[in-house]
């Protein structure tokens, strides 16, 4: 870890996170379709389990943030972010590890995630907690109405 970093404090989001989310998500989040535009993300989470949708604080300033959701059979994760200035100190381990833990509190056997097939750096990181490619197909309906 950088020794300048201080402290790293990972809690619950809060409305007061809002504009630093929104920020982390712009800079790590290139060309969001409209249903990931950042506000949007966080007003349908903050709805539905938001219990799961955590922040990593240093200094007060957000720097890193998950979400998860769960249905009772699996557990995902989405919005695995860390800030530019941030990387490489532990962070998005730290923020996965602690999403990974509240869903195993609540009776999750299974975990997944999704990772754009262009995206290896992402790949190898999720490789080095001990994720794994599955033999799956992923695939998604846009419900237009809602986006």
């Amino acid at each position: 870890m950088n020794s300048t970093l201080t402290k790293i404090e990972i809690w619950p989001y809060c409305d007061l996170d809002r504009a630093g989310v929104v920020a982390l998500w712009n800079e790590a989040f290139a060309d969001p379709r409209a249903h990931n535009l950042p506000d949007l993300v966080i007003t349908r989470k903050m709805a539905v389990q938001r219990g799961l949708f955590f922040v990593a604080l240093v200094d007060g300033r957000v720097v890193g943030t998950t979400m998860a959701g769960y249905d009772g059979v699996r557990g995902w994760l989405h919005r695995v972010a860390v800030s530019k200035s941030y990387r490489r100190q532990g962070i998005g381990r730290s923020l996965v590890e602690h999403a990974v833990r509240a869903l195993k509190a609540m009776g999750c056997a299974k975990v997944n995630l999704q990772v754009r097939a262009d995206h290896a750096e992402a790949e190898a990181f999720y490789a080095s907690l001990g994720f794994g490619v599955e033999d799956r197909v992923s695939m998604g309906l846009t419900l237009k109405e809602n986006v």
